[in-house]
C-alpha cells in the first residue's frame, strides 16, 4: 500500500477547480460542504479509517466538477429536463473524471466522481455499472448527494423534512443504494447527528431564506447586522437583521444584479485546516 504526500498546494487546486461549479448554481450554496460533511459521517459510521474518510469526504466535495460543462440553460432549468437536456446532464460525471485526470491527487477521488450516480441495482449513469463494481466511497456520496438534494431547495422543488427524505433514502436501499449504508445513514438521521448539517453552508453558517426564493442565501462568514447582500437566484437586495442563532434578511424592495460568482474560498481553507499531510493508497475493497 503506497503512501501519498498530499500537498497544500495541490489540495487547495483540486478544491478551487470545483467551487466554481457551486458558484454557478444559485440554489446549490453549502452543497459541497454539505455531501462532504454528510459523507465523512457515513464514512465514520461504516467503519472506515481515517485516510478512507478523508478520501470520501473529499470526494463528495469534488464530485460535480463535471457540471462545469453542462450549460446554465441546463443546469439552471426550472422544468423537468427533456431526453436531451438529460443526455448532457448525464454526461458531467464522466467529464468530471476526465478533468481530475492529470491532476497529482486526481485518482483519489476519480471514482467517486465518476460513479455517484450509478447504482446498486445497475440502472444509473454514466455507465450503468452494478453495484459490486462501484467504488464503495461512490456509494457513501451517492447517499449524501441523494440526501442533500431532497433536503435542499432546488428550482423544481421545495425541501423535504428530514423523516420525508429518510423515507426515500430507505425505499431505495437495495436497488438505488447500498443497504448496509442506508442503514447506517439512518441511524445517523435518528440520532440527531445530521441535524447541524441539514440547511447549513458551513459548520456555524446557517443557511437564510430569501423572501421571494426560500433558504438559499448563505451569508458570508465577515457578515455583520445592517449590511445588505443579494439572493443570488432573484438578486433581491436584502438587509441582514442578526438574530440568536444567525440573520433574518428584510427586503427593500430593490434588486442587486453586481453579484458575481465567486469560489468559496472559506471552505477551501478550512477543508485545507484538517487535511492530513498523506494517506495511504485506499482499497478498491473494503472487506
Amino acid at each position: 500500500m503506497q503512501t501519498i504526500k498530499i500537498t497544500p498546494e495541490n489540495l487547495k487546486s483540486l478544491l478551487v477547480m470545483t467551487t466554481v461549479v457551486e458558484a454557478r448554481d444559485p440554489y446549490t450554496a453549502g452543497h459541497m460542504w454539505r455531501v462532504s460533511q454528510y459523507a465523512r459521517k457515513l464514512a465514520g459510521r461504516a467503519g472506515l479509517n481515517a485516510d478512507e474518510i478523508f478520501v470520501t469526504s473529499l470526494g463528495a466535495l469534488i464530485h460535480d466538477l463535471g457540471k462545469v460543462g453542462v450549460p446554465d440553460a441546463i443546469l439552471k432549468k426550472k422544468g423537468k429536463l427533456t431526453p436531451e437536456e438529460a443526455e448532457i446532464m448525464h454526461q458531467h460525471p464522466g467529464l468530471g473524471k476526465a478533468l481530475v485526470q492529470d491532476h497529482p491527487l486526481g485518482f483519489l477521488v476519480a471514482d467517486i466522481i465518476a460513479e455517484h450516480h450509478e447504482r446498486i441495482d445497475g440502472v444509473g449513469y454514466p455507465a450503468g455499472c452494478p453495484g459490486e463494481e462501484i467504488s464503495l466511497y461512490a456509494q457513501i456520496v451517492a447517499i449524501s448527494d441523494s440526501f442533500d438534494a431532497m433536503t435542499s431547495v432546488r428550482p423544481y422543488h421545495r425541501e423535504m423534512s428530514l423523516p420525508e427524505a429518510m423515507a426515500r433514502i430507505l425505499r431505495g436501499s437495495g436497488t438505488q443504494f447500498n443497504g448496509t449504508f442506508v442503514d447506517h445513514f439512518v441511524e445517523l438521521g435518528e440520532s440527531g447527528k445530521l441535524n447541524h448539517i441539514i440547511g447549513h453552508s458551513s459548520e456555524d453558517r446557517l443557511l437564510v431564506s430569501c423572501p421571494n426564493c426560500g433558504p438559499i442565501v448563505a451569508i458570508p462568514d465577515y457578515a455583520q447586522s445592517g449590511d445588505a447582500v443579494p439572493c443570488p437566484a432573484c438578486h433581491s437586495h436584502l438587509v441582514l437583521h442578526e438574530n440568536d442563532e444567525s440573520f433574518e434578511v428584510e427586503w427593500d424592495g430593490s434588486f442587486d444584479h453586481s453579484l458575481a460568482p465567486a469560489p468559496d474560498m472559506k471552505l477551501v481553507e478550512d477543508f485545507l485546516k484538517h487535511a492530513p499531510r498523506a494517506v495511504k493508497t485506499p482499497k478498491k475493497d473494503l472487506d
